[in-house]
């Protein structure tokens, strides 16, 4: 089929045919009207306009996806269990004849409206970055997986939705959330909503939670122990409480108003973001996997990376650092130490400890020190050469690419 001339008709056996995937092509039309005992249709990632499946009522399986199509008619294809039209540009679609669905897949259309009152089959719906201002899901307690990221729903009320381990509805206008009731869930995301409070003491099966961008003065994790990846940034937290956390892997608690933070505990962090806080202190000694640290825009005067080995980026910007010293962390390769009070001997010393070896490695060094009469002379003045010998770019200007 590909670069076939449209329309794409399938013949031969076609009357006895199952199964057709003509997928990631450039098909901009295809007939299978001939096909009535079509049971799985691949047709995703091509450049179809229209496509009529009203006579392939045989269907179970259809996935159109990352098309352009405009319209889809399934309201003859009453057995389909799974339908994945994701990435077109339908404005409706109508699945209340689709009563066999396990798995609707929906998201990067301009749905407006989506009725799934009659689908009580529905395991999986992801109807996510589509302009849905209303969801019901009161209908679909077999539930397992809902994804309704980026749409403009002010309520969700998924309290009939008991054996949900999967719910996603970030980026939304979600004044409240009440999962009480999904006792099951393993994962949550509700980041970037206007959330002011948010109760997960009966989630005690999460392992990930999502809760950043919202408006949280407090969170109380203290039940959820199976939590191995906590993201709880950009938020109004004064305190945050990790003892019972000890599974956590992945931590991120940047942008609060943090002025301590105890992970002592927590053993097997690989990454840590804790940056754009209140701290005085960070205690990392006890983090041999640690690969990842933002501590930038605090308020540390030391930072002892001593026993992080493993570490391949630090961020320790816009602190109050007059010494660091990396002779510990042998696999590093980004280094961003901005705007502390380092000066040009104390750069030269940092250089020195810098490790060999590999190649495309960064050290940011702008403003140091960051105050005082004597503010960017050390940037000014420090050798770069001692970091260049060592295989490092320096970098003093300004950037705002984390990847740089």
């Amino acid at each position: 089929a590909d670069g076939a001339t449209p329309p794409y008709t399938v013949v031969g056996q076609a009357r006895t045919i199952t199964q057709l995937q003509c997928y990631s092509n450039k098909l901009t039309a295809l007939d299978v009207t001939g096909c009535p005992a079509l049971t799985t249709l691949f047709c995703f990632s091509n450049q179809l306009t229209a496509l009529d499946v009203s006579k392939n009522t045989a269907l179970t399986r259809l996935e159109c996806g990352n098309n352009p199509l405009g319209t889809l008619d399934v309201s003859k294809n009453t057995a389909l269990s799974g339908l994945n039209c994701y990435g077109n540009q339908l404005t409706a679609l109508d699945v209340s004849k689709n009563t066999a669905l396990t798995g609707l897949t929906c998201f990067y259309n301009q749905l407006g409206l989506l009725d799934v009152s009659k689908n009580t089959a529905l395991t999986s719906l992801n109807c996510g970055f589509n302009p849905l201002g209303t969801l019901d899901v009161s209908k679909n307690t077999a539930q397992t997986t809902l994804n309704c990221y980026d749409n403009q729903l002010t309520a969700l009320d998924d309290s009939k939705n008991t054996a949900l381990t999967r719910l996603e509805c970030g980026n939304n206008q979600l004044a409240s959330l009440d999962v009480s009731k999904n006792t099951a869930l393993r994962s949550l995301d509700c980041s970037s909503n206007p959330l002011t409070a948010l109760n997960v003491t009966n989630n005690t099966a999460l392992t990930s939670l999502n809760c950043s961008y919202n408006q949280l003065t407090a969170l109380n994790v203290t039940n959820n122990t199976a939590l191995t990846t906590l993201s709880c940034g950009s938020n109004l937290l004064g305190t945050l409480d990790l003892s019972a956390n000890t599974a956590l892997v992945n931590l991120s608690c940047q942008g609060n108003l943090l002025s301590t933070l105890d992970v002592t505990l927590h053993t097997a962090l690989a990454t840590l973001n804790c940056g754009g806080n209140q701290l005085t202190a960070l205690d990392l000694s006890a983090h041999p996997e640690l690969r990842f640290l933002n501590c930038g825009g605090n308020q540390l005067t030391d930072l002892n990376l001593s026993n992080n080995p493993a570490l391949d980026s630090v961020w320790c910007f816009a602190n109050q650092l007059t010494a660091l010293d990396v002779t510990h962390n042998p696999a590093l390769k980004r280094l961003r130490v901005q705007s502390n009070q380092l000066d040009a001997a104390a750069l030269d010393a940092l250089f020195n400890t810098l490790p060999t070896g590999g190649s495309g490695k960064k050290v940011y060094i702008r403003n140091n020190p960051r105050s005082g009469g004597s503010a960017g002379t050390g940037t000014a003045g420090c050798d770069r050469s001692i970091a260049e010998g060592r295989g490092w770019e320096v970098n003093d200007t300004i950037t705002t690419s984390q990847n740089n």
